[in-house]
């Protein structure tokens, strides 16, 4: 079996096959195992992480402050260049800590696919030390990349260019995390990776996420609530896209194998 890097190698030289209908439909079918289970994680975190962020915006500012006047002061409000590098900087570590959990809905979704048993605690899987470290690393150089990009194209007000390279940056990267979770690359060798498979079949992977987020949207029909147990088929879609290109082959966990042998 060829390494992912040899497996990256061949598909910059040879570039490779992807159907957009066959992706599509073992996502979608893949998708149906996953969404209750997955809507259910992502409702019971959302609210946590809600009552989490409240709590601490009224412990910085006091509920009394929370009118009218505050969230119009807050959108109003012209921000020192290093006021939002800190608030930059902030989000980037934040979404860098969390990445491990968005990759846990990836490893449902192949637990699914490959009618394994999953729970809460497969969510958490990533955050084993070897996982945990390559996706922090490559979460925290996307985030801190494209947060930098707005401060520059903000201070410029040129929103509208700040917004294109932004949607490009995460297009292209957009298969980083699968790379390093089933690719088992590190977190530069993944975001280089991304960037050489999206750019073989970019036609392709833009209509699977357009299409993705179309059918995750659909939750805010009737009732806005809906929208959690839609979300996970984006994931599904990446995951199938992922198989679909450079396959997810059973991995033994390292730990598991030591006590194997130890035996």
């Amino acid at each position: 079996m060829k390494s992912t890097l040899d497996q990256i190698e061949d598909i910059k030289n040879h570039g490779y096959d992807l159907d957009f209908s066959n992706v599509f439909n073992h996502a979608f079918e893949n998708y149906k195992k996953i969404a209750l289970y997955a809507g259910l994680i992502l409702l019971v975190f959302g609210i946590l992480a809600s009552f989490a962020g409240g709590g601490i915006l009224i412990s910085l500012y006091g509920i009394e402050h929370f009118n009218k006047e505050f969230f119009d002061g807050l959108k109003d409000q012209d921000y020192l260049p290093s006021t939002l590098i800190i608030y930059t900087i902030v989000i980037a570590f934040a979404t860098a800590i969390l990445s491990p959990f968005t990759a846990g809905f990836l490893k449902m979704a192949d637990c699914a696919d490959k009618d394994i048993e999953f729970n809460v605690s497969t969510i958490f899987t990533y955050y084993k030390a070897h996982y945990f470290t390559q996706l922090f690393i490559a979460s925290l150089l996307i985030a801190l990349l494209t947060g930098l990009i707005s401060i520059v194209f903000n201070l410029l007000e040129i929103v509208i260019i700040d917004g294109i390279i932004n949607l490009a940056i995460a297009f292209f990267t957009s298969l980083t995390i699968p790379l390093i979770i089933f690719g088992n690359l590190n977190a530069l060798d993944a975001i280089k990776s991304s960037s050489v498979i999206v750019t073989k079949q970019p036609i392709t992977i833009i209509l699977l996420f357009v299409v993705a987020g179309l059918a995750s949207m659909v939750g805010f029909i009737g009732c806005c609530i809906g929208i959690v147990f839609t979300i996970p088929i984006t994931y599904s879609v990446k995951y199938a896209m992922y198989n679909a290109i450079l396959g997810v082959e059973e991995k033994e966990d390292s730990i598991d194998s030591i006590g194997k042998d130890l035996e």
